[in-house]
Order: structure tokens, then sequence, then C-alpha cells
């Protein structure tokens, strides 16, 4: 089944990732129609693809010729794609970072649920490489997952707006990819974080999550996002970058460099894992929402994966107003 998609918003990882994952799957995906609000850059990316531009992406969602939108950017959009995709009964693959407040996160997810349709969330640190052998030497070599520290710093990012919805949607990512390696949710979170200047945007964030366990050995998370670095110094980003993540195991250690890089140490000594032949994640992405769209059973994992991720956000910066620790439901 070669499914046609249409595409609303062009994303920061429209070139890097998008579009060499679509043109490495020409038997699974068609590109039939662009959207975006830079009506230039959407007759770009379509005549790339041999596609049309599109100018509404409620036109785009009832097209007949349109089986899954694939929403990249909700900049300018927020969450209407998603709510036009449910109301024409089209599958979603949604790459864009939507800030919500809790209450419009639980509606959205209610909405998508109702529809029936199929709905995936880009949720890549899980399927790189290095995350897959990791969780190989977890269940092997490693033991369980004592303590995890996730580091993210970059250069600020061109506007006001985006460099904010950059940091959500990283933040996301993180807490997804550590709930993954530990395999089990938090049960509460204590957030924190520094705004650029008073009242200004939050340019640093940092949140503890808790995984404690009844009658067992508890873990915790330290997950810090910034976007502190003026984009003049843009080389000081990657000065001495921490690993991505590094995992303190019950018999081990690991360090983790998205999407290959993994050097872990246990009573050997150091180990050193070359990943690098692995399919790129973006391609196994579209492989994955691929299969979800034409199975026959509606598998909502991922839709309650991606909830649960906004959620623990949201409620750390709950926790960072509020000055407390925030339970989080079980």
């Amino acid at each position: 089944m070669k499914l046609r998609v249409g595409i609303v918003g062009l994303g920061p990882a429209w070139a890097n990732r998008h579009v060499p994952a679509l043109r490495a799957l020409p038997t699974r995906f068609r590109v039939s129609a662009v959207c975006d609000p830079v009506a230039h850059r959407a007759e770009l990316a379509a005549a790339e693809f041999g596609a049309r531009q599109v100018d509404s992406f409620r036109a785009l969602a009832a097209a007949e010729d349109v089986d899954a939108l694939m929403l990249l950017s909700a900049r300018w959009y927020g969450a209407l794609p998603i709510h036009a995709a449910c109301e024409a009964g089209k599958a979603v693959y949604c790459a864009a970072s939507i800030d919500l407040a809790a209450k419009e996160a639980t509606e959205l997810r209610d909405r998508v649920r109702s529809a029936g349709i199929a709905f995936m969330a880009e949720l890549p640190n899980r399927l790189a490489p290095a995350t897959i052998r990791l969780k190989e030497l977890i269940a092997t070599r490693l033991g369980q997952p004592r303590m995890i520290f996730c580091n993210q710093r970059h250069a600020a990012g061109g506007g006001h707006n985006g460099s904010a919805d950059i940091d959500t949607r990283r933040l996301i990512e993180m807490v997804d990819w550590s709930c993954y390696v530990v395999g089990r949710q938090p049960t509460s979170v204590v957030g924190a974080s520094c705004p650029s200047e008073p009242g200004g945007t939050v340019d640093y964030s940092l949140m503890m999550l808790d995984f404690a366990q009844p009658g067992g050995p508890g873990a915790q998370a330290q997950i810090a996002c910034g976007s502190y670095v003026p984009r003049a110094w843009g080389e000081a980003a990657s000065f001495r970058r921490p690993a991505d993540m590094q995992v303190v195991c019950e018999r081990g250690i690991a360090f983790v460099d998205l999407p290959a890089g993994l050097v872990w140490f246990d009573g050997a000594g150091q180990h050193l894992e070359a990943l690098d032949h692995e399919r790129p994640v973006g391609e196994q992405l579209l492989m994955q929402f691929h299969r979800m769209v034409g199975s026959l059973v509606l598998n909502t994992t991922n839709l309650e994966d991606a909830y649960r991720a906004v959620s623990i956000v949201l409620a750390a910066r709950k926790s960072s107003l509020d000055g407390r620790r925030v339970a989080l439901p079980s």
C-alpha cells in the first residue's frame, strides 16, 4: 500500500530527516500536497516531490488524494490540523511541538481517540541505534538503571517563540526517552527554570523525575535543556558538550550520543560500540507509521506515551511556578 500524505508545516527537521526518509521509501509514501504559512517555501517543497501547493490545511485534510497528514510544524497552526484530520478521518504523523495547557492536551487526546484514526507522535530517540543497543545491555550486562542524566544545550533560535517551541519539543522527547529507558513511568516531578530576563522567555529548564516503586529499587532522571547560548556564540553550544544521556546502572555505566554513539563501562573495562550501519531513524519512524496506518488493529500506545510525556512537561512547569514537587497520576 502506497500512503498518500499531505505535509502541513515544514519543520526544522524537514531537510535532514523527512525529505531523505520520504525519498528512501518511494514504494510506501507519495507526497500529494504541501501546506506551509510561507507560500514560497511550500511551493519549492511541493515541486521537489511533484506535488501541489495547498493554501489551507483544512482543504489539504479534506482532499481525496490525501490519506494521512504529516504535521511537521505547528508554529502557526497549533493543534487545529489534528482536529481537521479527525473530522476528515485521516491518519496523523505528528512531528510538531504543540504548546497546550493540561486541559487542552487531554481534550486533544480524547478527540483523537473518539475519531478512531491512526495517530503517531514522532519520538525518534526510542528508535536510535544507540538506544536499542542500550536496552539490550540493560537486560543482559548492565542491570536496571539507577540514575539518568539527559542534557541538551544549543544556540538560541531565530525568533522569540521559535526557541521556546524547540525547547518544548526537546523536553518532551527527553522525558519520553528517559521513561522508555527506565521501563516504567515516574511517580513525581520537580521542575525549575531560568528566564533570559525577568518575565522573559525561559531559556533553561531543569526537571527531576522520580521513578520510585514500592518494594524495589527506584530510579531518578535529571533532564536539562537550555537555549541560553546566543546565536552569535554558536560555537560555544558544542564546546565540551555532555553526552545526550548518561545512565548509571546496577553493574555499569553508559554514555549515549544520538543517534549511534554508545560507550559503556563495567567490571571488564571500557566498551565502544559501532552502530553506524543501522537504517536511519527517519526511515524507521515512517515505516512504523506506515505499518500503523495499514494495521487492522488500532494501536493507541504511541498516543498515550506522547500524552504522558506532554503531561509530565506541563507538571514540571507547574512545579517550577509553585516551588513544590508534583505527584504524577499512575
